[in-house]
């Protein structure tokens, strides 16, 4: 466990200094079956325009995924996989923006940071694959661990969740992860009900306080959906209300669809919480 603040990092010439505004990580699925916004981005031309439109709204990462991760998805080959975001990945590398790659494999992960991808972002928190931790540290590039496990039985929450967060953060390090390396995420959404989704959002004080930066991915969810009754194109303000209590306790990043509005309510929720100094004309 850490204990000082998360240390800023430089990455593409971007720098994440988490004591002076909360980072948005924009969603660029080049799926055509992601739960929300599958099929809209599987061109190049398509995915460039998503991606400058989410930069110029206030996106400083753009997360690329090429796999959807929704409930009862279906798997796709590495190969297939590799070939959706590698040449998305070229189109946007000279951009000055961190490109993610969301992946849970390391093959993939690879292919996509030697065509120019910052960052690799898993949702199983690299246990899905043994690999995949090594890639990271072999690359020298940041990761991002995320809470998950294949079933919802926890005996105690919190300290199960931990548990498994530690775990993952143990994996890294040991393969040569530096700790200013390692972003940790509490899973909404993944081997939770929405009772444990909504019991996570209310421990997230206590992953903050684990040290790491946390990453918050909230948009269009179904915990959202479940507890307002609204589809998914219908979530915006229930999102908003995930993010700016998630910044209340303290997240550093947020992954989402809708960028200008989110970008609004975080610039706002920063000045209120003293993040952001706002300055008198």
């Amino acid at each position: 466990m850490l204990e000082h603040y998360p240390t800023p990092l430089t990455i593409n010439g971007v720098t994440l200094d988490y004591t002076k505004e909360t980072f948005i990580m924009g969603i660029l699925n080049v799926t055509p079956d992601s739960f929300s916004d599958g099929g809209q981005f599987t061109t190049i031309d398509q995915a460039v325009k998503q991606a400058k439109k989410m930069m110029a709204e206030g996106a400083k990462i753009i997360d690329i995924g090429g796999e959807s991760t929704r409930p009862g998805h279906a798997q796709i080959s590495e190969e297939e996989e590799i070939a959706r975001v590698v040449p998305v990945i070229k189109a946007l590398c000279t951009l000055p923006v961190i490109l993610s790659i969301d992946t849970y494999k390391a093959n993939v992960a690879e292919a996509a940071i030697q065509a120019g991808a910052h960052m690799i972002n898993d949702i199983w928190g690299t246990k899905a694959d043994e690999n995949m931790a090594h890639i990271a540290a072999k690359y020298q590039v940041p990761i991002i661990l995320m809470h998950n496990r294949n079933h919802t039985h926890y005996e105690d929450f919190w300290h199960d969740v931990k548990a498994d967060l530690m775990q993952s953060i143990d994996i890294a390090v040991n393969a040569g992860v530096p700790h200013h390396h390692i972003l940790v995420d509490p899973g909404i959404g993944f081997g939770k009900t929405t009772t444990q989704n909504i019991q996570m959002m209310q421990c997230l004080s206590s992953l903050v306080e684990m040290g790491y930066p946390v990453l918050l991915a909230t948009s269009r969810k179904s915990m959202i959906g479940n507890v307002l009754a609204l589809p998914t194109e219908e979530r915006l303000e229930g999102t908003m209300a995930t993010v700016v209590y998630g910044i209340q306790q303290g997240c550093h990043m947020m992954r989402l669809h809708d960028i200008a509005p989110m970008q609004r309510a975080i610039h706002m929720t920063d000045v209120l919480t003293g993040k952001q100094v706002y300055e008198e004309d």
